[in-house]
């Protein structure tokens, strides 16, 4: 079972696609992690990436293709994989599709969490991370038990940069602009569901569930 999964920046996707590896035995792959481990073990493919990222530039899409498809040849992947963050454009799906194609492979599904971008900004900017021991809470769906202090820790608790409301409009500005566009090409090939990620952590993965099959 070769799963994408797709979703506006806080719209949970991640902690699905976490759901998904651990109930049907299959590794849960961000391109991040892909990255850190060719990194840290010296590869060819890892030093190249390293020679961009070291520049804060954009690992090429060609790269982070070849990355991704040399981890979805390892021998956990035999009986599928879900990948969590890639591919991000259209340039990269295609490239994807034709890399598979060529080990006579294919996606099963483009699963879309899906949520309103004004749910997102509220989700995102209810966010409070811990400043000492990096424990985060929401001031909505987990709240500390004294406002503005880590349970933990008792350090204070922070609304970090990337979760104020402008700076996730922004993101979410990007990501229609770039991402958006998956949607329409999943739909053609007859992959994509779409399932309604406004509902809470358990609804929304039984509804992943009845997709992909108990």
């Amino acid at each position: 079972m070769k799963i994408i999964m797709l979703g506006a920046p806080g719209a949970g996707k991640g902690t699905q696609a976490k759901k998904i590896a651990e109930k049907y035995h299959i590794p849960h792959i961000s391109t991040g992690d892909i990255f850190r481990a060719n990194i840290k073990n010296g590869t060819e493919l890892g030093k190249q990436a390293k020679t961009y990222m070291d520049q804060g530039l954009l690992v090429p899409d060609e790269l982070t293709v070849n990355l991704v498809i040399d981890r979805v040849q390892k021998e956990d992947c035999a009986n599928g994989y879900v990948l969590d963050g890639f591919p991000r454009t259209i340039p990269q799906a295609e490239a994807l599709t034709k890399a598979l194609e060529g080990l006579g492979e294919k996606l099963d599904y483009a699963i879309d969490v899906d949520v309103p971008d004004e749910n997102i900004v509220n989700r995102m900017s209810g966010r409070r991370a811990c400043v000492s021991c990096g424990a985060t809470y929401h001031v909505v769906y987990a709240a500390p038990k004294v406002e503005g202090i880590c349970d933990t820790c008792g350090a204070e608790l922070i609304l970090r940069d990337d979760d104020k409301p402008e700076t996730v409009q922004k993101r979410l500005g990007v990501y229609h602009e770039q991402t958006q566009p998956l949607i329409d090409y999943y739909t053609k090939a007859g992959i994509l569901k779409s399932v309604d990620g406004t509902r809470n952590l358990e609804e929304v993965f039984k509804s992943i569930v009845e997709i992909l099959g108990e």
